[in-house]
């Protein structure tokens, strides 16, 4: 989708409050822009005001990629630049995700919300999953994902933090 089809799909959605667990600096904003049931599929985009902060957290049902369309994002502690993007397989901690100045973050997740209520787990809760080797070809190696304890959670966030693999631009 270019610049112009995003605009005029975004213009057609009036941004509504958004109620994410552990998020503070403001009043976040969502616009559904696509909710494809059959496939799981979410396109949205997220405003996250001036200042606010989104916790560390996994989402356990899917994937999740976000696109910095405009403003400022740190993900992770990682600044992205507007047009970078980032990607989280199932499972994976990420975040926390911040914005001095505010941002708007073009969304695709690939599990389903339904009246309201989403797959966000706070990092403090969560056990993450991560792969047991490194993808070959896009594909987890065999024997796929394994839990991860508390204790190790902080130190895949750091690794994750590092360049490689985490965003693009």
């Amino acid at each position: 989708m270019d610049q112009r089809s995003l605009r005029l799909a975004a213009e057609s959605v009036e941004p509504a409050p958004f109620v994410i667990p552990g998020a503070t600096g403001g009043t976040f904003r969502i616009q559904i822009l696509n909710e494809d049931s059959g496939r799981g599929i979410v396109t949205s985009i997220v405003h996250i005001p001036a200042g606010g902060r989104i916790p560390a957290h996994c989402h356990r049902a899917g994937a999740e990629m976000h696109f910095l369309l405009d403003g400022d994002l740190t993900d992770g502690g990682q600044a992205l630049p507007p047009g970078g993007f980032t990607t989280q397989a199932a499972g994976v901690v990420h975040g926390p995700h911040e914005s001095r100045g505010g941002a708007r973050v073009l969304t695709v997740q690939s599990w389903q919300s339904s009246d309201g209520d989403f797959d966000f787990e706070p990092a403090a809760e969560a056990t993450e999953a991560t792969p047991t080797g490194e993808m070959q070809d896009g594909k987890l190696p065999e024997g796929g994902l394994r839990k991860v304890d508390e204790g190790a959670q902080q130190a895949a966030r750091e690794e994750a933090a590092a360049p490689e693999g985490k965003g693009y631009s």
